[in-house]
């Protein structure tokens, strides 16, 4: 059954079949919503009569201003829980691919670049000058720490030596 191919016609046929059933399925479809939706304001919208007189308006606007204040309190709790559920979420979704450890760095190539071609890449045509990185830096000469050499190291030892050698290191020291 499945090696033998649907001729053309048959196979028109039957998509416009499918069509017809689909589009009579939609319209069933939104007719149910209009009457869920007519129902809905009959139950929760109820007729409005205005009353003949002035006081009896401004109370009738009095409470209109409180039950639309009750409708946006309860619209901001109804956001601020949503929000805090989707942080939640995000928050769950990244704990978990890290419990995963699926997430792999991905592998750089290197690239051999001067600094030149760089700057080029970079900036586009504004680049105009060359730049020799080494001529920016700063010479930096050595100084060598003299220190006093004062003839024999051997003597400098035996001045240290005895009592009056450790009598002068406290008494530098000091």
């Amino acid at each position: 059954m499945a090696d033998k191919k649907m001729p053309l016609a048959r196979r028109n046929y039957l998509k416009s079949l499918l069509l017809h059933i689909g589009q009579s399925m939609l319209e069933e479809e939104a007719e149910r919503k209009a009457e869920e939706k007519q129902s809905y304001m009959e139950e929760s919208c109820p007729k409005l009569s205005l009353p003949q007189s002035v006081e009896d308006l401004q109370e009738l606007c009095r409470k209109l201003h409180k039950s639309i204040d009750l409708v946006d309190d309860e619209r901001y709790d109804m956001e601020v829980k949503a929000k805090k559920s989707d942080k939640e979420i995000d928050d769950l979704k990244i704990k978990l691919q890290d419990l995963k450890g699926k997430f792999r760095k991905p592998v750089l190539k290197r690239v051999r670049m001067s600094a030149d071609a760089m700057l080029a890449a970079l900036l586009g045509s504004k680049h105009k000058v060359s730049m020799d990185l080494r001529s920016n830096l700063r010479q930096v000469k050595k100084e060598v720490k003299e220190e006093n050499v004062s003839g024999d190291w051997r003597k400098k030892i035996e001045d240290q030596a005895g009592m009056d050698g450790r009598k002068k290191m406290f008494e530098t020291e000091a």
